[in-house]
C-alpha cells in the first residue's frame, strides 16, 4: 500500500506523487478517476479495487510552478556527477562555490557546481580568475520538468512514461 502512484492534474498535467493507500483514498471519495492500473488488485472481504498505478483528479488544481530545490544531491544531479573544472566522474566530488562565500559569493544555483577533491583543492578560496580555471559549464538552476522531478522513478515504473514524456 506504500507504493508510488504518479497523480495527474484535470489537463493530464503530472502533479505529484502519492501512496497507494491515499490514491485509494482519492478515488473512493471520488475526487480522482483511475488512469492506469498496472499492478493488480486489492481484495477486501466483498470486493476487489484495481491497484491504480496513475490516477488523475477530477477537478483542475491551480499551483505556482515548482521550483527543483538547492541541495548537495540535487547539484551533483544537475552536474551528471561530473567535476565541472576537470570532467572527471570517478573519484570523490564535492561542492564548490564559483566566487568564495567569504568574497560574497551566494549559496544558490548560479554559483555552486560539483568538482572533484583535486580540483577543488587547486582552486582553494580563489575565483576562477585567480585560479586559472574555467569551468565546463556555467551553473544554473535546472528546469523542474515533470521528467526531471519524477524521471528517476522510470525504471521501476515504465508505465509512467507517456505522462512524463510530453510535460
Amino acid at each position: 500500500m506504500d507504493e508510488p502512484v504518479l497523480v495527474l492534474n484535470a489537463s493530464y498535467e503530472p502533479l505529484s506523487i502519492c501512496s497507494t493507500r491515499r490514491a485509494m483514498g482519492l478515488l473512493l471519495e471520488g475526487k480522482a478517476i483511475l488512469v492506469l492500473n498496472g499492478r493488480g488488485y486489492i481484495h477486501t472481504v466483498s470486493q476487489s479495487f484495481p491497484r491504480p498505478s496513475v490516477i488523475r483528479l477530477r477537478e483542475m488544481v491551480h499551483r505556482p510552478r515548482p521550483r527543483v530545490k538547492l541541495s548537495r544531491r540535487e547539484v551533483f544531479r544537475r552536474d551528471h556527477y561530473t567535476c565541472q573544472y576537470c570532467g572527471r566522474k570517478d573519484g570523490r566530488l564535492t561542492l564548490d562555490h564559483v566566487v568564495p562565500r567569504h568574497m560574497g559569493g551566494q549559496h544558490s544555483w548560479t554559483n555552486v557546481v560539483t568538482a572533484c577533491e583535486a580540483c577543488n583543492a587547486r582552486k582553494g578560496g580563489r575565483t576562477l580568475e585567480e585560479a586559472h580555471m574555467q569551468l565546463l559549464h556555467p551553473p544554473r538552476e535546472p528546469a523542474a520538468t515533470a521528467l526531471y522531478l519524477f524521471g528517476h522513478l522510470l525504471d521501476q515504473y515504465q508505465e509512467w512514461e507517456p505522462f512524463l514524456i510530453g510535460w
